[in-house]
């Protein structure tokens, strides 16, 4: 029996207070399962935007998606985790990553480090995490027990060891840096470049009492009668794939909101990916597929 779907929706920009609360009632109005916010400079601080979006909606469940460990200190993080969880009724998901911007590290005078040191970090962070959180004397105390669920998204295998370890939900980007480009380019993965990080994920997570979640960030929904031609279009993008590649990636959605949704339930069938994440430009064009998937 597969996975019920989830859908969360990755809210990348606060133009106002009134503006974001009403965008996050909007997203619950249309079904929306959880709100995410990314953590990158020029975009909302996640736990105070957490926090609003949890006041002003009553069902979604708020999430990071995902915060950059390298801006961390854990025993502070693990004070605003518990307080963010209390304050939003248990409602917090917790996403961690690496981070992969080195221009933001830079602006926020912090240091920037190798991949493997930066997944060194990680680790340690989540560690911590689950020491602080777990202890029933740590002050203030989450409301999920023994701490709220936790993503981690990424896609090399380190990163999949820790997700297997220790996640509720293991989060696959689909993207990765592209070659001779500036550091925070991302070109999208091939499908069965993809489906190989998925069969690598479940090897490592094959102990695991219960299987994890697994999450997809939809990078573009586009709604179309001419699926190839919409293709062909994205490809000459430069977005790392070819006119094939993209009708097949999962990190793109293309068609009318029916073939969408099929293209959904395949990915489920084929990769798992039962917990969709799309942006918040595609709020309202997602929409037709959420109602289609709706129970599903």
């Amino acid at each position: 029996m597969p996975r019920p779907f989830r859908f969360g929706i990755n809210m990348l920009t606060l133009d106002s207070g009134a503006g974001w609360r009403e965008k996050c009632r909007r997203a619950e109005q249309l079904g929306y399962d959880v709100l995410l916010v990314p953590d990158h400079l020029g975009m909302p601080a996640p736990f105070p935007a957490l926090v609003a979006a949890a006041e002003a909606t009553e069902r979604p469940r708020v999430g990071t998606f995902v915060l950059n460990a390298g801006f961390c200190n854990p025993a502070l993080l693990a004070r605003e985790v518990a307080t963010t969880d209390d304050l939003t009724g248990g409602r917090l998901e917790l996403g961690l990553g690496t981070g992969y911007v080195r221009a933001e590290h830079e602006t926020a005078g912090l240091p920037w480090h190798s991949p493997g040191e930066r997944v060194d970090r990680l680790a340690r962070t989540i560690e911590e995490l689950e020491r602080l959180l777990g202890d029933a004397g740590h002050v203030p105390q989450p409301a999920q027990r023994p701490r709220p669920p936790l993503l981690i998204g990424g896609n090399g295998p380190r990163m999949l060891r820790l997700a297997a370890r220790h996640a509720e939900i293991a989060a696959f980007t689909g993207g990765r840096p592209a070659r001779d480009e500036p550091e925070a380019k991302l070109e999208l993965m091939p499908a069965d470049e993809l489906a190989a990080s998925v069969d690598r994920y479940r090897e490592y997570a094959a102990h695991r009492p219960e299987p994890a979640e697994l999450n997809i960030l939809v990078q573009r929904v586009q709604v179309t009668d001419d699926r190839r031609a919409a293709a062909r279009e994205i490809a000459a993008l430069d977005v790392g794939l070819d006119e094939e590649q993209a009708l097949e990636a999962p990190t793109l959605l293309i068609g009318t909101p029916q073939q969408m949704a099929e293209q959904l339930r395949e990915r489920r069938e084929r990769f798992g990916f039962s917990y969709i994440t799309v942006l918040d430009p595609f709020l309202e064009t997602f929409a037709p597929v959420l109602e289609e998937l709706a129970g599903s």
